[in-house]
């Protein structure tokens, strides 16, 4: 017992040295209690078009049926807390909203790089096999976390600690030595939000149809980064500036009290990810857009799901002034494009909108593209008695 308490705390000195943030571990045969929550969140559809995620339930819920050698997690944390709170940022409507954990280093290659070196240490140090995993593979990382200790989930479904709010960026290495409850605090916090509902409240959206439970179709991360297709008409003006994710359930979490700024300067947010101006953003051709979110997890989006996302903040920007620079996208290759900037248009110059309407209407023949173009008949017979 009392090597392997030893062993756990080299690792976690050697984890700390490293530059990650917190360090625990979990009983992999003690039964999770967040487990079944999976089944019910594919069951209610809530996962939306994250196929991937309906796929190996089982194995999701069970690092033991993906690997059944293994006897310990060691769950590991990064702190991203930013600077200051991001949610005044959404007022700067010409500008696009970028979620914090976007704006350094794309996450996964820092914290793979980590884990990968504080492995080659654990095999130095004792002959073992481990698997490492950062958002990859089916392991839900929230979970083992909260099963390890290092905090719980809250009615957001994100996992917050008492150290650092809600900025934990998590990694695992699944191992197959012994779990030993000595070696830390491996132990499952209480929940303490308590009666608060500040992240379910500031929801846009409406993405929790209850406490705990998040309908991720409805998620304005789900649909700036997940979602593949059109955005539906009901959530455009919700989700603002908002051209890469969202951090307002996460932002007004009081727990954020006790977070700090990310120590690790690679996670800390590039002056050209805060707040890139809208104009500049709409300016791109592809090659500018990969140079431009070189290493940054926004380059995932794929070309044309950024410019729908541009469009739509445009759209909801307010400002005449982007008129011209929508025009080309109203002929663009892409019906995903096409479609949001004739919304957009609709929104920044209804007069320009119905002028372009009649020289193009008759060269479109997308369906989706079509409705779009007729989306506005309330506004337009207002628009015709003024």
């Amino acid at each position: 017992m009392k090597s392997t308490t030893s062993l756990f705390k080299k690792i976690e000195e050697r984890a700390i040295s490293l530059g990650l943030d917190v360090f625990s571990v979990a009983d992999l045969k003690k039964e999770n209690s967040s487990s079944h929550k999976l089944q019910e969140f594919i069951d209610n559809k809530y996962h939306g078009d994250m196929d991937w995620l309906s796929e190996n339930v089982e194995i999701r819920e069970d690092p033991l049926k993906l690997w059944p050698i293994a006897k310990t997690a060691i769950v590991l944390g990064m702190n991203y807390g930013p600077s200051q709170n991001p949610l005044k940022e959404l007022e700067e409507t010409s500008s696009g909203y970028i979620s914090v954990y976007a704006r350094g280093r794309d996450y996964h290659q820092i914290i793979k790089g980590k884990l990968k070196n504080l492995a080659s240490f654990i095999v130095s140090i004792s002959p073992s096999q481990l698997k490492i995993f950062v958002d990859t593979g089916p392991i839900m990382e929230k979970p083992l976390a909260e099963k390890a200790g290092l905090g719980w989930q809250g009615k957001h479904t994100n996992l917050v600690s008492k150290d650092f709010g809600s900025w934990l960026f998590l990694g695992v290495i699944l191992t197959n030595i012994p779990y030993n409850k000595v070696t830390n605090k491996s132990y499952e916090l209480k929940k303490s939000c308590g009666s608060c509902s500040a992240c379910i409240d500031i929801c846009p959206t409406n993405a929790f149809p209850q406490s705990g439970v998040l309908d991720a179709r409805k998620c304005i991360s789900y649909l700036t980064i997940e979602n593949k297709g059109h955005i539906d008409i009901q959530y455009r003006e919700k989700i603002g500036n908002r051209i890469f994710g969202c951090d307002d359930c996460l932002a007004v979490c009081p727990w954020n009290k006790f977070a700090s700024t990310a120590k690790e300067i690679k996670l800390h947010a590039k002056n050209k990810m805060t707040l890139p101006h809208l104009s500049k953003l709409v300016s791109f051709d592809e090659v500018e857009f990969r140079k431009y979110f070189s290493k940054s997890p926004l380059k995932r989006l794929g070309f044309e799901r950024f410019l729908r996302n541009v469009l739509l903040a445009i759209g909801n920007s307010s400002n005449q002034d982007f008129s011209e620079d929508i025009l080309n996208f109203l002929t663009h290759e892409s019906t995903l494009v096409r479609a949001m900037a004739v919304w957009s248009l609709s929104k920044i110059d209804f007069k320009l909108f119905l002028k372009k309407r009649k020289q193009l209407i008759d060269f479109e023949s997308d369906k989706y593209v079509l409705n779009e173009w007729f989306l506005n008949k309330k506004k337009e017979k207002i628009s015709d008695i003024a």
